[in-house]
């Protein structure tokens, strides 16, 4: 796998994560997990940098370029 699917699977699973603890009631934790996610598209959005996808990239490299 590349890295940025792996990155898209990793967000999904972490907002999953957020919504089984809000239905659990757990909502300190879920709301850091979801303001983390949030900043971190933030950042991705205003400076075009993904912390994430950066580690991603040089542990698993990028996607093939599709046509």
């Amino acid at each position: 796998m590349c890295a940025e699917k792996i990155q898209r699977f990793l967000m999904a699973i972490v907002l999953t994560a957020a919504m089984f603890l809000f239905a659990d009631g757990q909502m300190f934790y879920a709301m850091i997990l979801q303001t983390l996610v949030i900043v971190m598209v933030i950042v991705w959005a205003l400076f075009d940098f993904c912390p994430s996808l950066w580690v991603f990239k040089k542990v698993f490299g990028k996607c093939p370029q599709k046509d």
